[in-house]
C-alpha cells in the first residue's frame, strides 16, 4: 500500500490536521443541536430515550459506510482505484438502506426495540418512527466518507470545515423551525440530522469531483484496480467494526431494565454528546498516522504527545467543575434528575477520552501496515470486556443510572488499547 511519502513539517500537520478537527467539532455540536432540541419536548426523557434507541441501532449501519473514509485515503492514488472501491460502496449502500425499511416499515423494528431491547410501547413507538428518516442517514453519510477520503488523501482538509459549516447551518434553521411548530417526535431528531447530512455529502462530492479529475487514470504505483483488492483491506476493517457497533443497542437495552431504565437510556445518550463534543477535535488521530507514520514516525509521534493529553484535561473541567453542569443545563436545557445522572454519567467517560487518542492513534499505524486484520481481534476485546462490565454493573449497581453505560464503555477502549498492542508488538516481532 503506497502512502504520502513526501516530508512533513509539525506546521504542516497542524494545518493538515485543525480542520479536520474543527469539522469533527461541529459534527458533535450537530448531536447537540439535536439532543437540545428533544431535551425541549413535552416528554423529553421519552423522545430523548426513543431518539437514542434509534440511533444505536443506526451505528450498525452506518459504521461499515464510514469505513469508506479511511478506506479511500488509505488506497485510492488514481482514477481507476477510486472507482473499485465505489463499486464496493454500493453494495454497502444498498444493504444499509434495505436494512433501515425493514426496521421502519416491518414488524421488525418493533421486535428489535420492544422485544430485543425492551423498551417501553411508548419508547419503542418513538424508535420506530425515528426510523422513517433515519434509514437513509447511512446512504448519505457513507457517500460523504466515500469523497472526504480524497479529500482528505490531497490534504484538502480545510473543505471537511467549510461542507460542516454549512451542514450545521442547515441544522440549526430546521431546529429552529421545529422548536418554533412544537417539538413533539423523535421523528423530527432523525429530520434534521438526515437533512444535515445531504447537504454535508453534497459539498464533499463537488470538491471531491474536481479533486478526482486531476489524478491519473492509472498509477503505475498503485496495487488496487479491482474491488477484490478493495475488500482485502476493508473486510478486516468491516468485521471487527461490526463487533463493536453491536455494543451501543446491548448498552441502551441492559440500561433499560435499570431501576430507572427511561432515565438511564436518556443520561446515557446526553452524557455521550457531551463527551463526543470534548473528545470531538481530537479524532483524527488515526489519519495523521495511516498518512506519515512510513515516512516520518517521529514527526507523528511528537504530534500525538502534544495533544493527546489536551482531551482527558478538557473532560476533568466538564465532568468536575460546575461548567458541565451549566453546559447541560443551559445549552441542553436539561433539568432535575435527568441533569444529577447525566452529570454522573459523564465522568464514567473520564478513562474513555484518556486513552482514545493513544488507540486511534495506533489504529492508524495498523492502517498504515495494512494490517487490520489485528483490529479484529483488539475490538473483539473490547466487546467482551464491554460486556462483561455492562452486565455486571447492572446486577449489582441498578440504581447508578446511565454512569453504568459510560464506566462499562471505558472498560472497554482499555481493553482493546492493550490488546491491540500486544497484538502489534508481537506480529513485529516475529516479522523482525
Amino acid at each position: 500500500m503506497k502512502t504520502n511519502n513526501e516530508p512533513v513539517s509539525l506546521r504542516r500537520l497542524f494545518i493538515f490536521f485543525i480542520p479536520m478537527g474543527i469539522s469533527v467539532l461541529l459534527i458533535n455540536l450537530s448531536h447537540v443541536i439535536i439532543n437540545g432540541t428533544l431535551a425541549r419536548s413535552s416528554n423529553p426523557e421519552i423522545i430523548l430515550a426513543g431518539y437514542a434507541l434509534a440511533m444505536s441501532l443506526l451505528i450498525v449501519t452506518e459504521k461499515p459506510a464510514v469505513l469508506f473514509r479511511q478506506t479511500v485515503s488509505a488506497l485510492v492514488r488514481d482514477r481507476i482505484s477510486f472507482r473499485a472501491v465505489r463499486r464496493v460502496s454500493y453494495y454497502v449502500f444498498g444493504a444499509s438502506l434495505i436494512f433501515g425499511a425493514l426496521v421502519a416499515y416491518t414488524p421488525i423494528g418493533h421486535w428489535i426495540f420492544g422485544g430485543a431491547y425492551g423498551a417501553d410501547p411508548i419508547v419503542e413507538r418513538e424508535a420506530v418512527h425515528a426510523y422513517y428518516a433515519l434509514m437513509f442517514l447511512s446512504v448519505f453519510s457513507g457517500i460523504r466518507c466515500l469523497y472526504q477520503g480524497v479529500i482528505i488523501y490531497k490534504m484538502r482538509t480545510r473543505w471537511l470545515t467549510i461542507a460542516m459549516i454549512f451542514r450545521l447551518g442547515g441544522m440549526f434553521l430546521l431546529s429552529q423551525y421545529f422548536l418554533k411548530v412544537g417539538v413533539d417526535s423523535a421523528l423530527q431528531g432523525t429530520v434534521i440530522f438526515v437533512f444535515g447530512m445531504m447537504i454535508e455529502a453534497g459539498i464533499s462530492w463537488w470538491e471531491s469531483s474536481r479533486l478526482l479529475k486531476k489524478l491519473p487514470d492509472k498509477d503505475p504505483d498503485c496495487e488496487v484496480s479491482k474491488p477484490k483488492e478493495v475488500m482485502a483491506f476493508y473486510n478486516p476493517l468491516l468485521y471487527s467494526s461490526l463487533i463493536v457497533v453491536w455494543l451501543l443497542p446491548i448498552l441502551n437495552a441492559l440500561l433499560g431494565t435499570t431501576d430507572r431504565g427511561t432515565l438511564a437510556v436518556a443520561s446515557f445518550a446526553v452524557a455521550g454528546s457531551l463527551m463526543n463534543l470534548v473528545l470531538g477535535f481530537f479524532t483524527y488521530f488515526h489519519q495523521i498516522a495511516l498518512l506519515f507514520v512510513k515516512s516520518n514516525p517521529a514527526i507523528v509521534r511528537k504530534f500525538t504527545l502534544l495533544l493527546g493529553f489536551i482531551p482527558p484535561l478538557l473532560m476533568l473541567l466538564m465532568a468536575f467543575t460546575p461548567l458541565g453542569a451549566w453546559m447541560f443545563s443551559h445549552i441542553l436545557g436539561v433539568k432535575g434528575d435527568l441533569l444529577e445522572a447525566c452529570i454522573h454519567a459523564l465522568r464514567g467517560f473520564f478513562p474513555f477520552v484518556l486513552v482514545f487518542p493513544w488507540l486511534d492513534t495506533l489504529n492508524g499505524i495498523v492502517m498504515a501496515h495494512g494490517e487490520t486484520k489485528l483490529m479484529f481481534g483488539s475490538q473483539m476485546a473490547n466487546a467482551i470486556i464491554t460486556a462483561i462490565s455492562i452486565v455486571l454493573l447492572v446486577l449489582f449497581l441498578p440504581a447508578w443510572s446511565g454512569v453504568l453505560g459510560s464506566l462499562a464503555q471505558s472498560g472497554g477502549i482499555i481493553a482493546e488499547l492493550i490488546f491491540l498492542t500486544w497484538l502489534f508488538r508481537r506480529r513485529h516481532r516475529v516479522v523482525n
